[in-house]
């Protein structure tokens, strides 16, 4: 059985993402969210944005507490 990967457009990835267009532009900018082109179009690999989404998943204690100057 062959499971043919799900690749979405920005405006997909957007909606799956419940954020803006833009967002993902942003994000695309500083080369933070996983993306490839196809010609000049971004397309995105479901599971490497559920990959990246759990990676963001970080509580905003443990950013904070990193951050602090003790």
């Amino acid at each position: 059985m062959i499971i043919e990967d799900k690749v979405m457009t920005l405006r997909e990835v957007s909606e799956y993402l419940k954020v803006h267009p833009s967002t993902v532009y942003r994000q695309l900018k500083r080369g933070l969210i996983p993306a490839f082109k196809v010609g000049s179009d971004w397309r995105f690999n479901i599971e490497s944005i559920d990959r990246w989404r759990l990676g963001q998943d970080r509580p905003v204690e443990t950013k904070t507490a990193m951050g602090s100057g003790r």
